[in-house]
């Protein structure tokens, strides 16, 4: 079995897109995944699940909500390994920056070249970013809040659809995935 996370895009508590977690970890016990944990009110749960395809799995949990709850959501899976690499490739760690600024921002696939070539931020900002493989990393000097390098910038200039974590969540996931947390 592989251990996997799953971040769902838009979803909360309250709101246009209500789902509560306990019913949300029903939801994918239902689905065939065990040892079923959620982590905080934003929709990231990880699981264990004999379905080593992640495509197929997605478009599965993908599937159980859009019956269960009445809206599609975009469900964004990595396995523990693609958690380990996000974090042992962070570039701006190597800058002591901290970390309480840093975000990385999940895309759902990978974007064409051809936007990646015309992605920038504004010259008048002070927010930063690198493309790794199907994710961003993100320094944001005046907090996440402020940036105009969120979820919607990314899927308009990039054409795909982008969910963003910050720095702890990424790594309490990661701990979770490894039975560390």
């Amino acid at each position: 079995m592989d251990t996997f996370i799953s971040m769902l895009r838009g979803i909360n508590v309250s709101g246009q897109k209500r789902m509560l977690m306990g019913e949300l970890k029903g939801l994918y016990e239902s689905l065939g995944p065990v040892n079923v944990r959620t982590y905080v009110q934003s929709g990231n749960v990880v699981f264990d699940s004999p379905e080593e395809n992640p495509v197929k799995l997605a478009e599965s949990i993908e599937a159980g909500i859009e019956r269960a709850f009445g809206f599609s959501v975009a469900v964004f899976l990595r396995d523990a390994r693609d958690f380990e690499r996000v974090i042992a490739s962070n570039p701006f760690l190597k800058r002591n920056t901290d970390p309480a600024k840093l975000h990385v921002t999940f895309l759902y696939s990978a974007p064409p070249e051809s936007a990646l070539r015309v992605l920038a931020v504004s010259e008048n900002s002070s927010d930063e970013f690198l493309v790794g493989d199907n994710e961003i990393f993100l320094f944001c000097p005046n907090g996440y809040g402020q940036t105009k390098l969120s979820n919607n910038f990314f899927e308009r200039k990039l054409k795909v659809a982008a969910t963003t974590r910050n720095w702890n969540t990424v790594n309490v996931l990661h701990k979770l995935a490894l039975g560390e947390a």
